[in-house]
């Protein structure tokens, strides 16, 4: 027997006895060669709180799962029935239940000899196996890490192809101890890739699954909680060391002067491109603009323009950002973000990084994220059970780095205005949600600045007082848009408060066609251009909904529901309302497409990358050192080898990006994620 057989002998002698583990730790294998006990009961932690629960409980097989979370007001619910051959490889996987935004989950796979199937959201495939392989479901919980490691572990390179496609990589990190010293136990980390756009960090205590780490939640066994934040910093720690890699061969700095030898600029005063002409750049700042013929100097390093577009910096104004989505931003062309919600201690170590030059990352522009203490919060940022709890949250935001505070869901409505007078009596602007039982109408009148996405403005003209937005219903009742009148008095008089009293909205169009309009087996619009170049999980997720659309019906309501959206914000830019661009997914690419979506309200290319840079760099009140490409401004800028003011698809093929004076070529960049670079790197000549 071979010796990744007799590890899974071993592994279903266990599982036979047909009960699950109990919650604490069990003793480690004797020196003969003992085995732990398989599955167990996990608990899902985000900031310390509990959200949820992972029960693995053995079969004569394999294993059946149980894994469910709830965090502001929306999670997955799935159960996992999953048979193992004799080598530990899935020969059967059957995963019922739904996604996090209410997708129905029947995902099935069957390998029968060579020849597997499986059906997914995507659809229905089928392949004749040459080699063996490891399915990767889409919708798995994280059990599923503990199944690959098991089989990766006895194999010399530690490498598997994967199906749908792609290869698993498992890299072991480290040893480490974790729990009290009457229950602690030594657990391997390790760090699985291969499918997706970044490993996942996970903890093994030998073959036994310990749990899932991230910086942002956990699923850890249960007795061990404990240890969240400490493990949820040690995944921060393995993603900072990955970037720090990433940035070590990416990053392109230079102490002598740069010039950027023909190129068109975008002028964001015109909405145009220039006639070519060289940029020169030192030190992070803009030097100059010369005509061609002016030569390079000797001590210059020299950029070959090839004759494409340099356009300033984008800002991206709704983001959470974390390191992939630093690095993925810029490669993008997004110099600067404003993050709308965060670990506060998480984004001040990485505003640091970003800083010294450890890691690539954009400029942040930092939001308090202030929530209401209920069943349904989102467990981040500062959570408050009071008024004067809210008021005191504010005033720790008042310290000079941050632009704005952002309310959520579960604010008590009767709270914003004190918020809103201690905001604006501290120098800080005040954005959010419309919190439940509330509506759009009485945060315009408390003195909102911005409101946050477009629905959580439509909803006050489709919900009952008594409907509760903190649950999925704030994204489901989007099916009601249809029949809503418009030109109707209510929204005439809500638009109306908001010119009246200068609010901005930023409408995050690109989420909510996700929302709308994705369909199981359909590649999603705004991913059509790119889906080609990226990883196998990345194209699953572009072929599949979020939303649960169970009916004819439904498809039909959520098409014309954003065609209704469209239209309002169609009108709220004629009306003169301050738009703001953002996704809440991530930017990067996605930003592409969320300005993209600006052109159905009447907006030309030339328009939008002119707001989406000097126009936002206006709005944040940074427009003398941002925004447009100006002698004496921070040297933020991208180029394309097209011309996006005539075709604005061209912004998708960035060749380079200078980000405070540092240049980066994402055909250095995106590999590093599994993604097929979309422009070469122009030619760079350094002094002799």
């Amino acid at each position: 027997m071979s010796q990744r057989r007799a590890l899974f002998a071993a592994v279903f002698v266990l599982a036979a006895c047909g009960q699950p583990e109990a919650a604490g730790p069990k003793a480690a294998p004797a020196a003969s060669g003992g085995t732990l006990p398989m599955g167990g009961n996990f608990t899902v932690m985000t900031g310390g709180v509990d959200i949820g629960d992972m029960d693995v409980t053995p079969t004569e097989t394999g294993f059946n799962v149980q894994f469910a979370y709830l965090n502001n007001g929306r999670g997955p619910n799935l159960s996992e029935t999953i048979t193992l051959d004799e080598d530990g490889l899935p020969v059967g996987w059957s995963i019922e239940g739904n996604t996090t935004f209410g997708n129905k989950v029947a995902e099935r796979f069957v390998l029968d000899g060579d020849a597997a199937g499986w059906t997914d959201s995507t659809g229905r495939a089928d392949l004749v196996l040459d080699q063996p392989a490891f399915y990767v479901p889409q919708t798995a919980s994280s059990y599923m890490l503990a199944l690959a490691a098991r089989v990766l572990m006895q194999d010399a390179d530690r490498r598997l192809a994967a199906l749908p496609g792609g290869e698993l990589r498992l890299e072991e990190i480290e040893t480490l101890a974790v729990g009290p010293a009457e229950t602690r136990v030594n657990v391997t980390s390790y760090a699985l890739s291969g499918t997706s756009l970044n490993p996942s960090y996970f903890l093994m205590q030998e073959t036994r699954f310990f749990g899932f780490i991230s910086p942002r939640f956990t699923i850890l066994r249960a007795g061990y909680e404990l240890e969240d934040e400490r493990l949820r910093r040690l995944a921060a720690d393995y993603g900072a060391q990955r970037y720090e890699g990433i940035q070590s061969r990416t990053a392109h700095d230079f102490d002598e002067a740069v010039r950027i030898r023909n190129v068109r600029v975008f002028d964001t005063a015109s909405a145009a491109l220039g006639a070519p002409v060289s940029v020169v750049f030192q030190n992070g700042h803009i030097q100059s603009i010369d005509p061609l013929s002016v030569a390079t100097g000797a001590q210059e390093v020299e950029i070959d323009g090839a004759g494409g577009s340099l356009v300033p910096g984008l800002f991206e104004m709704h983001g959470h950002l974390g390191e992939s989505a630093a690095l993925l931003n810029v490669a993008a062309g997004v110099t600067t973000i404003r993050d709308m919600g965060n670990n506060n201690e998480v984004l001040d170590d990485l505003i640091g990084k970003f800083e010294s030059g450890r890691l690539a990352g954009p400029r942040v522009i930092r939001s308090g994220f202030i929530e209401g203490k209920s069943p349904f919060s989102s467990n981040n940022g500062n959570l408050v059970s009071s008024e004067e709890e809210a008021v005191a949250a504010v005033l720790d935001y008042a310290n000079g780095d941050f632009h704005q505070i952002k309310i959520y869901n579960s604010m008590r409505g009767e709270w914003v205005p004190a918020m809103v007078e201690a905001a604006r009596a501290n120098g800080l602007k005040v954005a959010g949600h419309v919190p439940a039982f509330s509506n759009a109408d009485a945060m315009i009148a408390a003195g909102y600045d911005e409101l946050t996405h477009i629905n959580q403005l439509m909803l006050g003209w489709v919900l009952g007082p008594e409907e509760d937005t903190r649950t999925l219903l704030r994204l489901t009742a989007l099916r009601r848009l249809p029949g809503l009148d418009l030109d109707s008095d209510a929204v005439q008089s809500t638009l109306a408060a908001m010119v009246a009293g200068g609010v901005a909205i930023d409408p995050t169009l690109a989420i909510h066609e996700r929302l709308m309009l994705s369909r199981n087996g359909d590649t999603a619009q705004g991913m059509v251009d790119y889906i080609d170049n990226m990883p196998v999980d990345v194209q699953r997720s572009a072929r599949s909904a979020w939303s649960d659309i169970a009916t004819p019906e439904d498809d039909i309501a959520y098409r014309e529901g954003f065609d209704t959206l469209i239209e309002t914000v169609r009108r709220m830019h004629e009306m003169g309302i301050a738009l703001v661009p953002g996704t809440d997914l991530g930017g990067g690419l996605t930003f592409h497409r969320e300005l993209e979506l600006y052109q159905q309200i009447g907006m030309t290319s030339g328009e939008i990358l002119a707001w989406a840079s000097q126009g936002m760099a206006d709005y944040l009140g940074l427009g003398d050192t941002l925004g447009s490409i100006t002698p004496g401004k921070h040297a933020d800028m991208f180029l394309v080898p097209g011309d996006p003011v005539d075709d604005f698809k061209a912004i998708k093929s960035v060749s380079m990006v200078v980000q405070g004076g540092t240049i980066y070529f994402p055909s250095e960049i995106y590999p590093e994620f599994g993604i097929v670079p979309f422009a070469d790197a122009p030619a760079m000549r350094r002094p002799d």
